[in-house]
Order: C-alpha cells, then structure tokens, then sequence
C-alpha cells in the first residue's frame, strides 16, 4: 500500500547500476501457498563504477527470506539489512565475481494483484513486466540488468503435470513422494522481466516452423482441457507471425521451441517473455462460434506483436522504464503493418486511427498527458498508456514516411546490427536510422519528449492570374501538464490536390520534385507552400493516410467533404471526409437541441450515402467503414464542453434519416449478404458480415416488426459469433419485445464459456437502454461476476465506465459513485486493474461545472482512502493536479 510520501521516479536520475549479474540459478518447489524459491546468481562490480564498497541493494516484496549465501558461507542477520521493498548487503567482494545464494518463501494464492508468481484457477504462472520478478525473489529488477537464465522447476506430478519455463528443456527426472522435475535453460541474456514460469493441469497442441535458414521450430500452445479446441486460429497466427518477419525485417527466432500459454487471469492482453509467452486467453482462443471476426483479428495481432518482441524487445531492450516506447512503439508499428497486409491495408489504418484520436488524443488533452519517453514516474505500471503504445507507433510510422520503405529497412537493420544483446534508449533506436541513412533527425526528436497533440491550422489561396495555389500550414502545440512551453515539431505531411472532375493535379513546388503526391516537411511554426500551374482552384486532400498524429484544421464545406468522398483516392481522407461530413452535421443538430430548435439532416448526407451504396466495393470491409457514422467518444473529444447527451441524440437523429431515408437499400444489401459463411474468414466472407451487419444496424433504428423479425432471426440461426453477437447488440439497444429473452437464452447457451459472457456483460455495460445503470448494478451480484478476474471487471465495469458516457456521465452522478466504489474495492485486490479503471475520471475539464464537481468529489474520494495504492494514488492525484 501507499507510502506516506511515495518516490517519483526521474530520467534525468538515471544512474548505470553497481554490480552486474552474469546469470541466475534457480530453484522452484511449487505449491499454491508455499513455494520455496532458491536463487543463485554470480555477480561482479560493474567496471563502469568509480565506487569502493558500494551495498549491493537488492529489490524484493513480499519475500519471507529464509537465508542468505555469499560463496557458500552463510550471513549472520546484522550483515545484511531488510525493508518492505529492499535487502541490502553491506559488504560484498568487489574484486572478483561471487556467487550469491538466496532461499526464500512466497504464497501464489495469495497474490491477487497477479504480479510476480500467482495462481490462476489451478494453474501457477507468473507476470514480471513491469516490476514482478522482485516479488518472486531478491534481485537487481531493472531492464538494463541482462544475464542468462537456469531454471529447475519441482512440483507434484498430479497437479503440475506440465511445468514450463524461458528457453530449451534441458533435464528431467522423478522424484519421491509422486514429485517431478524440469530444467530449462535460455542462452540469451535478458532481463528478469522477462523470466516466465508456468505450472499445472494444460493440454498442448503441437506444430513446427521451418525457418529461413532451414532450422526446424517446435511451436507449441497449452491451455486448459476445455480449451484445446479453439487454438488453430493461434498456431496459424503463430506461423504467419513468423514468416512475415523473416520477410519483412530477414529476423529468424533464435530458440528450438516457441511455448504459448493461455491464462484466464491475467492483468494485459499478453507478454513476450522469452521463448514462453504468456497469454490472457481472449488472445489465443477462438471458434467460429465462440469468436467474432474481429476476435480472430485481434488474436492474430497480439500474437503477432508478442513474437515480433523476439527482436524488438527481447534481444535489444529498454535500458531503462523511460525508454518503454522502444520496444513497444516499434513493435506496435510492426504488428499493425502485419495485420494490414494480412487483411485489408485501407481499413487496419482507418480503424488504428479511430483509436487513437478517440482515446489517445484524450490522453494528450487530460492531466495524464506525457511524451512517449515520460520525464517521471511514480508507478511504472501506470504508463503502459495509449500514448507509448500507439502515439509510439504513430512517432515510428512517421520515420519510415520521412526515409521510405527502404531507408527504414536499412535503418532497422543497422539498429539491431548494432544493439543485438543489449538494452538501449529510444536515441539509439533514431541514432541508427539517422546513420544508416545520413538524414537528420534532430528537430524530429522532440516527438520522444514533447507531450500533446499538435494542431495544424491550414488556409488556402488561388491566384487565377499566376495559376498558383498557396497552402499556408501553421502547428501549435497546447500547453501541458509540466510543459507550458512547446517547441515546433518536424511533421510530414502528405498530400494531393484534386481537380473539378475529381481527377489528380500534378504537384510543383519548390524544393521537391513534381509528382501528384507529396510529403512535405512542416518543420516552423508556419511555412508557406506555393504549387504552379495550377489553372483552377483545386480541393486539396491533406494529411493523407493520416501521416502524422495531429489534429488538422481547414475550413472545408459539406460540398467540399461530399466531393472528398466521391472523388480522393486516398482511402483515409476519402473515409476522413466522411467523418467530417457526418460529423458538421451532427454539430450542427447538437446546436440546435441545445437551443430548442427542431432537428432536420440535410439531404447532402443522404445523397453521398446513396452514391456509396450504388457503386460496387472489392473491399467491403471498407465499404462498412464508409457507411459509418462517427463514435460518440471521438465527437465528444471534439467539444469545448462535452454534452454526452446531445451528441447522442444528433447522432441517433442522424441514423434514423439515413435507415428512412435508404431503408430500401440497406434492406437489399442485407438480403444480398445475409449468408451462412461460418468458419470462413477470407476478407469476402468478413466484408459480408460487416456489411449485412451494419445494415441491419440502420434498419432497426426503424423499431418496426419487419427490422426486430430480421435481428430476431438472425439472432436465433446464426452459426457464428459476429452475427450473432451483433443480432443481440441490435435488439439490446432497441425496444425489441425480444430483448430479455433474447439475453436469457444468450446466457444459457454460454454460460461455459467464460469470453462470450465477457460479451453478455460487455453488451449490456455499453447499452444506451434508459434502465442500464440498474442492469449494471444487478449484473454486479450475477453469480458469474467475479471482482477478482480481471477480463470480467474490464468487460463490466470498464466497458460502462469507458464505453458507455451517455449512461456513465448521468447529470445525477451515479456512474462516478459506483465508479469510485469498485476502485476502492479494487484497490486492495489488484492496484494495477483498478488505477486502469480512473482513467474513466480524469477528463472532468472538459465536463460541465456539476459534472466536474461531482468527478472531482470522486477522485478526492479515492485519494483519501485509506491504504489506497502508489498505482490508484499516482492516477488520481495527476488528474487533480495535486501532484506534477
């Protein structure tokens, strides 16, 4: 729990460490509520230290210390010093290595925070990242602390059958008294956050991988008994993962066996430890039955982002928390590539993108706004945030715009031609691309430290006399929280500019060469861009493939945006228009309900929509995007005052023009599509289902006999989970007679599965019913609630909380008190989940005044608990402002 005065953590403190750890023998005897751990490591003063006799200061919590050994000789209690969170030695050799034994006690059933090792049902595993290791054993817990692991695992052959740890297996044997044991040795150096143990009753499926240079790769997935049937998905992944980074980056995995294992409870989506990754199950199981099509995908991606860790992480890491960007920004990066040429490039961007402005823009624009190399920190966990991940991405995905492809592929190759086995910074990571392109990136290194969005203002003018056309671009950066002052960033920013007939104008422009797209540099505060030859006054298509994590700012008319739509040929800003379109109109209705006004679409937006649907579509996925609108999280994002109320009801306005206005059209699209294409996952059969999906979504906004028959059967016959999931969230938020039927029979049909009932509580955490808050309280005494499991408190409590502000930002206040409740309970069982689930609090600036009171009211309410966590604290009191 909470110091008194817990320690902030600076980067400009970063201090290389004393002593170095050539490697770590240990020694596990396994039981759920005593393991006795035995570690060994051979340890030597840094040569880097100018200090005589330096203590040697170990990290441990929660440690019962049984014995300490330096060489073989046993310490006396006054030669070494214990706190809550340290031991330290005093005396150590400092001329030659030693070897340090240490023999303590930990109790798995007892770690509810699911950090270090803890058990998971009636599996024992462990989570080290960020800070875990130090609550298994005594060691120096820090990322640029890298040594080679040995790892003897002994356990009764009943209950841990299986026992599994980083690397090859090297030894086994029996034992006395129906016990076993298991050697595994990983010959790479690596950090101890990265160290993985699991132990108990799991089934396997097994597969190989042939690698580039013809080594053979034993792949293997273990989960529970009733979960071996929905690992295929996973092994595919797995092997895709593989080849497309031999293809992409010519990087092979270096072990003989990849290990998978799914967990049920587990505080992330998944961890990269070497050569046994661990998973939280929504990431590795899936049926057609059981999983939806955006399921597989995210499967697919996660496990692609934990193998691609193998480079970006695992063989070169983080020399210290400050540089987790690093490995995540770059190896997010890789991911979504992946993703994008495993489905459709168009709409893996569209739908990143979606995420980022709607949730990592917040971020930027709230009091836990920081750079994707934070200065400071109180609790490392804390900053495994949008902004490192995806803000991190964003940052890596503008360097290989500014080199190209092939500049960013020698420039990677470099970075781990140079950092093969080491744990480096993120100016490393810029270093090598700098130095294997000669360009300089010096201006753009301020992405790494500068915290906040930048805006770009644009204005136009066409000069008919000298056929020119001037685009001058203005950045600004607002002020945030520590940084009051912003410098101008190096920005790239693509664009085009199209003719009266839609077709694209040849670009000339001093300082580049002509083509009909550009990336041009906005390095000032402002520049001005003047383009020849232009005889008419064009449209210009900016920021395509959204280029750089900004925010664009252009006076552009709902004929300007309807002509974007028609006519770009950059299927960003082509969709972007959209969005733009879509999203004026329901400003301007949202003016009008404030103001008492009577509420009317304009027929621009019904016109561009029927334009849409008549035109044939090779991806349909993309097509379900353009017939979009946007989310009420990224409209309220927009507003200087939010109005969770307004947005949604402009926005059901809106839906329900377009479903009566095109009701013919969705309903023909619907009956095209509306086929049993279960267990296919070709990007036809996806597009099909996303298609009849979102048209039946239109048509049910028509609350008429004929839409509820089509959801209900739907909902009764489909096969697969995305259309049958999807049926549910339909009539769930209609006035469908069949709504509690139709959940009861969900339920019943499910109620094994532990995922699709994550869905169940998800779906009715987020509907827009007027009785959801009482659901929710209800669904908090449901026999399949369980505080303690985190998938189900993010699929219940998180999802209303952060998926659901119409319900959540009630004017009354109540979603704040049952918020603010649960995190105090919370609190106590898992810091890390709970400080997850303020996030919901920290935007109480952008709320009316009682709003803001009432969120206010609640954070001093968390703050002032007793015993609360450094991880609750550290969230809580930034989003005051009671802390820098």
């Amino acid at each position: 729990m909470r110091d008194a005065n817990p320690q902030t953590i600076h980067l400009k403190d970063y201090t290389f460490p004393e002593y170095l750890i050539n490697n770590i023998d240990l020694n596990f005897v396994l039981d759920e509520e005593k393991t006795r751990v035995v570690s060994k490591l051979t340890i030597h003063k840094n040569p880097q230290s100018q200090d005589q006799n330096t203590p040697l200061v170990l990290q441990g919590e929660g440690l019962e210390l049984i014995s300490i050994a330096i060489d073989g000789i046993t310490l006396n209690t006054d030669q070494y010093q214990q706190s809550d969170e340290t031991l330290t030695i005093t005396n150590v050799p400092q001329e030659q290595p030693f070897t340090l034994s240490i023999e303590n006690i930990i109790n798995p059933k007892n770690n509810t925070a699911l950090e270090g090792l803890y058990l998971s049902s009636t599996m024992l595993c462990t989570q080290c990242e960020a800070e875990g290791f130090r609550k298994i054993t005594y060691f120096l817990d820090r990322p640029d602390i890298m040594c080679t692991f040995k790892t003897t695992l002994v356990g009764d052959k009943d209950k841990y059958p299986i026992l599994l740890s980083n690397g090859n297996k090297t030894a086994e044997g029996e034992l006395k008294n129906n016990r076993h044991w298991v050697t595994w040795e990983d010959p790479f150096k690596k950090p101890c956050y990265l160290f993985a143990l699991v132990a108990g009753q799991l089934e396997c499926i097994e597969d190989t991988f042939n690698t580039m240079s013809g080594r053979e790769i034993a792949l293997k997935i273990f989960v529970e008994l009733h979960d071996i049937d929905k690992c295929d998905h996973a092994m595919q992944s797995l092997k895709n993962s593989m080849r497309w980074d031999e293809e992409t980056y010519d990087r092979e995995y270096d072990l003989d066996l990849y290990m998978i294992v799914a967990v049920g409870h587990f505080n992330m989506g998944a961890m990269e430890n070497k050569g046994l990754n661990i998973f939280n199950t929504k990431f590795v199981l899936a049926r057609p039955d059981t999983a939806t099509d955006s399921d597989y995908e995210h499967i697919e991606g996660v496990i692609g982002h934990e193998y691609f860790h193998n480079w970006t992480g695992n063989r070169i890491t983080c020399r210290d928390w400050f540089q987790l960007s690093l490995k995540e920004g770059f190896t997010v990066f890789r991911d979504q590539e992946f993703t994008a040429d495993q489905t459709s490039k168009a709409v893996k961007r569209i739908e990143d993108v979606i995420l980022l402005r709607a949730r990592q823009f917040a971020e930027d624009a709230g009091p836990l706004s920081h750079p994707i190399r934070p200065d400071s920190y109180i609790e490392i966990n804390n900053f495994y945030t949008l902004t490192v991940y995806e803000k991190g991405a964003e940052v890596v995905r503008m360097i290989r715009t500014l080199l190209g492809e092939e500049g960013f592929k020698k420039g990677s190759d470099l970075y781990f031609q140079r950092h093969d086995g080491q744990a480096v910074t993120c100016d490393d990571f810029v270093n090598a691309m700098e130095a294997a392109n000669d360009f300089n990136l010096k201006q753009f290194r301020q992405w790494y430290s500068q915290a906040g969005t930048p805006e770009i203002e644009v204005t136009e003018q066409f000069n008919a006399a000298d056929k020119t056309y001037t685009l001058t671009l203005k950045q600004q950066t607002a002020p945030t929280p520590g940084q009051p002052t912003k410098v101008p960033l190096h920005i790239p920013v693509r664009l085009g500019l199209l003719a009266n007939d839609g077709s694209a104008l040849t670009l000339r422009t001093d300082g580049y060469q002509s083509s009909d797209e550009l990336i041009i540099d906005l390095k000032s505060e402002q520049q001005t861009f003047v383009f020849e030859q232009i005889d008419k006054k064009p449209t210009p298509s900016l920021l395509r493939g959204f280029s750089a994590p900004v925010i664009l700012k252009i006076q552009q008319g709902l004929e300007d945006l309807a002509f974007l739509l028609s006519y770009d040929t950059d299927t960003f800003n082509r969709w972007e228009a959209g969005q733009k379109m879509s999203g004026q109109i329901i400003f301007g209705l949202i003016d009008n309900i404030q103001q008492g006004k009577s509420l009317q679409v304009t027929s621009l937006l019904v016109e561009s929509f029927k334009k849409i649907l008549q035109q044939t579509w090779d991806d349909l996925s993309y097509f379900s995007l353009l017939l979009s609108l946007p989310e009420e999280n990224y409209l309220a994002g927009q507003m200087v005052v939010i109005d969770v109320n307004a947005i949604h009801q402009a926005r059901e306005v809106v839906k329900l023009t377009l479903a009566q206005q095109l009701k013919d059209q969705f309903l023909d699209l619907y009956q095209r599509y509306h086929k049993d294409e279960s267990g296919q996952f070709d990007a036809g059969s996806i597009g099909r289902r996303r298609i009849k999906n979102i048209c039946l979504s239109y048509l049910n906004k028509l609350e008429t006999e004929e839409s509820y028959h089509l959801a209900d059967k739907q909902f009764e016959t489909a096969k697969n989970m995305t259309d049958q999931i999807a049926a549910l969230s339909i009539i769930t938020n209609s006035s469908n007679p069949a709504k509690k039927s139709a959940l009861q029979n969900f339920y019943q049909q499910w109620k094994n599965e532990a995922l699709v009932i994550d869905k169940w509580f998800t779906l009715q955490a987020c509907s827009s019913a007027k009785d959801t808050f009482s659901t929710v309280q209800t669904l908090m005494k449901h026999p399949a609630f369980e505080i303690t499991t985190p998938n189900r408190v993010r699929s219940l409590i998180g999802a209303f909380s952060q998926a659901n502000q119409l319900h959540f930002h009630a004017e009354n206040g109540q979603g704040y008190q049952f918020l603010t409740d649960q995190i105090i309970a919370l609190n106590s069982i898992n810091p890390q989940v709970a400080s997850r689930m303020v996030s919901a609090l920290t935007q109480w600036q952008h709320f009316d005044k009682n709003r803001q009171t009432l969120m206010k009211d609640a954070l001093e309410k968390i703050i002032n608990t007793k015993d609360i966590s450094k991880d609750v604290f550290e969230v809580a009191s930034k989003s005051l402002g009671t802390i820098a």
